[in-house]
């Protein structure tokens, strides 16, 4: 598979990337908003926004994407605010190769521990199995963090 990665962001992102979450089904729509929004505060604000994203593209469509960004008040952490990949491109290594190069540049800019936060529902379980087989380390779970029975999730990983 021959993914070609971009940093920079362009209109058309927002509403791609608004595809792109929505068909992995796991969010709400208020969710697929927000996600959105970030690609648009990235347009209007620039890298003073805070959050930079690593676009993945084969044949040149968009299949996959993640937003990151220094954790403010730290001197090397990062949060992962999202990362999702086209439905249909699920276990091909899509997501893995977008996070390592999202790695590679958050290295690049000094960061030294990516943070992940997910779901404790049934429907991430292979969101956190994802996040374990890259390297990450599960660092805490906040029990009924977003209702009643979902706990958050806090994924670490050292760079």
């Amino acid at each position: 598979m021959n993914l070609q990665f971009r940093t920079d962001v362009t209109a058309g992102d927002v509403s791609l990337v608004g595809y792109i979450v929505r068909s992995t089904g796991n969010f709400s729509e208020s969710e697929i908003e927000i996600a959105m929004e970030l690609v648009q505060e990235r347009l209007d604000k620039g890298p003073e926004s805070g959050y930079h994203f690593v676009f993945a593209e084969l044949d040149g469509r968009l299949v996959s994407y993640t937003c990151f960004g220094p954790v403010p008040a730290t001197k090397s952490s990062f949060d992962l605010y999202w990362i999702a990949t086209l439905k249909e491109m699920h276990g091909r290594g899509v997501g893995r190769a977008v996070q390592a190069e999202a790695e590679r540049i958050i290295a690049s800019m000094g960061g030294t521990h990516v943070w992940i936060e997910t779901s404790s529902r049934d429907d991430y379980k292979l969101t956190r199995e994802f996040y374990i087989r890259t390297g990450a380390r599960i660092a805490a779970i906040l029990e009924d963090f977003y209702s009643i029975g979902d706990s958050k999730y806090i994924f670490v990983k050292k760079l």
